[in-house]
């Protein structure tokens, strides 16, 4: 008797073909693990070395051959993050969906001694004694924007309603006090979305570029103990045999070791080397910028940013 074999053909198919596809999801997502990966910049703390709305390439396979090295800009998972005591979840968190990813650049590594103090009214950073020339700091002052139209912000505060109400403040954004808003070499600047003072000027964060320690402000560590640091540019540390110190270019907007303390090295996993491109936008996908504003987005984008190592 005959019997068509047809139907064992085609199960067979879709069956490799799912097996095919499960293999393709494997090897992205040991190579996105394991190997390399794309970052996506959401706030101001790395300004101006990387701009809100930037993609890097970052390389993770190095840092399982060696330990991260000072001046290195390197990704890492937010320190404050509570990983679950569920081992399975744990792995979950650690390699799928878990903390948000910071960047920021390595200041002291294992064995430094860190100390931060303030010399003529500036900012300065020993590491083991010697004095860093550190060329990134941003230079520029930072300014505080609205995320709507100023009347529009008012009426919603009134109301009580919508996001303007509950988030009407942008990410602080860096700006050259020299040119006009319409001229800014970073962001595009609303002057109508400007938050200004008493005189109409642009309310300027830290304008001397420098966090003094304030004793009246309860520390995060005492002042007299060997170790201490309280968000300020005021701290000492030594760090242990895994812990870094770790702090943004943007010294102005930067939640970082001066904050944190010590970072330990399990939570760093990659080195950003490359710019992939840079759009003016708070979205974490440019699509949905795109889609949102089809004829607005191309206006935004930094195209001589595209393309370039970073250091």
């Amino acid at each position: 008797m005959y019997t068509s074999k047809e139907p064992a053909k085609k199960s067979y198919g879709l069956l490799g073909s799912m097996v095919e596809l499960a293999g393709l999801l494997l090897v992205v997502f040991l190579i996105r693990t394991f190997g390399f990966g794309l970052y996506h910049v959401p706030t101001c703390s790395m300004e101006t070395t990387m701009l809100v709305g930037e993609r890097f390439f970052a390389d993770k396979f190095s840092y399982r051959l060696r330990k991260p090295a000072r001046n290195e800009i390197i990704a890492l998972n937010d320190p404050s993050y509570q990983y679950s005591d569920n081992p399975v979840q744990y792995l979950f968190q650690q390699y799928a969906w878990g903390p948000v990813n910071w960047t920021k650049r390595v200041i002291g590594t294992p064995g430094d001694t860190v100390r931060g103090t303030i010399e003529n009214g500036k900012a300065i950073v020993y590491v083991n004694d010697k004095k860093l020339d550190e060329p990134y700091i941003n230079k520029y002052p930072l300014i505080r924007t609205l995320n709507y139209d100023r009347d529009y912000v008012i009426d919603q505060l009134r109301r009580g309603t919508s996001r303007a109400a509950s988030a009407p403040l942008e990410s602080p954004k860096s700006f050259d006090p020299e040119l006009p808003f319409d001229k800014q070499p970073f962001y595009r600047i609303h002057p109508d979305r400007v938050i200004t003072d008493e005189e109409g000027r642009p309310g300027i964060i830290y304008p001397d570029n420098v966090r003094y320690f304030d004793e009246g402000v309860r520390s995060i560590t005492p002042r007299n103990s060997k170790n201490y640091y309280n968000g300020t540019d005021e701290f000492y540390i030594e760090l242990g045999n895994d812990e870094y110190w770790l702090m943004g270019d943007n010294r102005r907007g930067s939640h970082d070791s001066r904050a944190l303390g010590p970072v330990s090295v399990q939570s760093i996993h990659a080195r950003i080397l490359f710019r992939v491109w840079s759009v003016d936008t708070n979205e974490s996908w440019v699509i949905l910028d795109l889609l949102k504003h089809p004829i607005d987005f191309w206006s935004r984008i930094r195209f001589n940013r595209f393309f370039q190592w970073i250091s």
